[in-house]
């Protein structure tokens, strides 16, 4: 008797001329290699410096890697060419988002300075709603300034006259009960005006320690400068400029801020912005 798989002159059915179909090597296809008959389920393909391989699993375990050559394997029976699966298709990217998780606008032009304003109490606090809010804010048109300190806020505010169409926002660091933050904020009253604040020393201690990489915030005793006794307690150079480079530079995205100052932020943004 002779063999279906073999012609009248016994060439091997994987040597004869005819058209063979290409099959993807998909994991867990089973397949016979056709020169030393090793059966197993396909494990995985990769892409070598000798060209492209199938590794295949039998029923003991046992794992042995062939190449991809034409008419190299049988499927059940029948001859095959193994080739390597499509790469599976791109999962839709969403919108990008500015670094306050804010759906971006591509080619979006700054919006000019509209009156309203937001006030912070220093430098830092300035530059780090810059890093993460900067964005949003010219698309908005609101401008940011700093204070270097609420001690005179009341006659600040005054001085600025908030109105209808020049709402004002302020940032306070510390803006705890009892603090002396907390009476001059108290001092300030109007329908266009909000103060609000966080609860830190100074606006370092929103930063999320883990994003600075350090396992939480020193505290610094009463009558040092809260700065300079944060850089000692770490082992930093007591260089508070480098310091803040070095915390201001962790700072990504909103994920790396404490709520507490997001969502004052954004409070401040929303109400400056509200009716315009």
């Amino acid at each position: 008797m002779r063999s279906r798989q073999y012609g009248p002159d016994l060439t091997p059915p994987w040597k004869r001329s005819v058209p063979v179909p290409e099959v993807p090597a998909e994991p867990d296809l089973v397949v016979e290699e056709v020169t030393t008959g090793f059966c197993g389920a396909v494990v995985r393909c990769e892409k070598t410096a000798q060209g492209p391989t199938v590794t295949l699993e039998d029923r003991f375990g046992k794992h042995r890697v062939f190449p991809l050559e034409p008419r190299g394997f049988l499927l059940e029976g029948r001859v095959v060419t193994l080739v390597r699966p499509a790469a599976p298709p791109r999962a839709p990217r969403g919108p990008a988002r500015t670094a306050s998780g804010s759906i971006a606008v591509p080619g979006a032009r700054a919006r000019v300075a509209r009156a309203g304003r937001i006030y912070v109490e220093g430098r830092h606090d300035a530059e780090l709603v810059e890093r993460v809010w900067g964005d949003d804010l010219r698309i908005e048109g609101v401008v940011v300034e700093y204070l270097e300190g609420v001690d005179d806020l009341p006659s600040i505010v005054r001085d600025f006259g908030p109105g209808p169409d020049a709402r004002l926002g302020v940032l306070v660091d510390h803006l705890v009960r009892g603090s002396k933050e907390s009476r001059i904020a108290a001092e300030v009253t109007g329908e266009h005006v909000l103060v609000v604040g966080h609860p830190y020393v100074d606006v370092w201690e929103a930063v999320k320690p883990a994003s600075v990489g350090i396992s939480g915030w020193p505290s610094v005793p009463r009558g040092q400068d809260w700065k300079t006794g944060v850089c000692r307690a770490l082992g930093w150079p007591e260089n508070t400029g480098a310091a803040w480079q070095r915390i201001l530079g962790s700072v990504r995205s909103y994920k790396d801020l404490e709520p507490e100052l997001l969502g004052r932020v954004e409070e401040l943004i929303d109400f400056v912005t509200v009716g315009v």
